[in-house]
């Protein structure tokens, strides 16, 4: 919340604009279908791997382990969000249109990812380019910033919360279910979560 108010603040005081890419009616609307779709596209990544054995379930731990991925979830999609699609996106679109925007900000919101304790350049390249094409894309799309928080806050929480997964080579804590991921890096993404997954990298990209 204070993120928030410093950025429209800044907008209205500074930039002295309407900051509409923050405005609140349909927020809600736009957040949740951000959400559905991050819930969705990442259930169906590990779908993918329960069908090839790669992913397999072997129980489920307390409700209380869902607990503690809501920090990470909404302190990193609503941070990211403003800095990456509402201030970088915002400011190099202005200065030298939408591609340059789009390869810009998804190449830095990769990079970023390279201080994560467990980061790896594939994984990097593999965020920049399945999610920052399709964050910025739900940003041009609807020209807020709701659906893009609504989809990175879920698609991080399900990740870590529910399937137990590796967030971005970083948190690693255990989430509802108790599984266990075995396969080849190509398609598990190994030390870095299935981030740096080939099939996250295709059903992402694709949408």
């Amino acid at each position: 919340l204070a993120v928030m108010a410093v950025y429209v603040g800044w907008g209205r005081l500074i930039e002295r604009r309407s900051v509409t890419e923050l405005s609140l009616p349909g927020a809600g609307r736009e957040w949740a279908i951000g959400g559905l779709i991050g819930i969705v596209l990442y259930a169906a990544c590990v779908l993918l791997l329960m069908l090839v054995g790669m992913y397999q379930i072997e129980g489920l731990n307390p409700l209380s382990y869902m607990i503690p991925a809501i920090v990470v979830a909404v302190k990193s999609s609503v941070f990211e969000e403003l800095l990456f699609r509402g201030v970088l996106f915002r400011s190099v679109e202005a200065m030298a249109g939408s591609w340059i925007a789009i390869v810009v900000s998804s190449l830095v919101f990769g990079l970023i990812h390279l201080i994560n304790p467990d980061a790896t350049i594939a994984g990097a390249v593999y965020i920049a380019i399945e999610a920052g094409l399709l964050l910025a894309a739900l940003y041009l799309v609807t020209r807020r910033l709701w659906m893009a928080i609504g989809y990175h806050m879920l698609w991080n929480y399900v990740q870590s919360a529910v399937f137990s997964g590796i967030v971005s080579g970083g948190d690693k804590d255990p989430g509802l279910v108790k599984a266990t991921i075995d396969g080849p890096t190509l398609l598990t993404g190994g030390s870095f979560g299935l981030e740096a997954s080939l099939v996250a990298f295709l059903l992402c990209t694709a949408t």
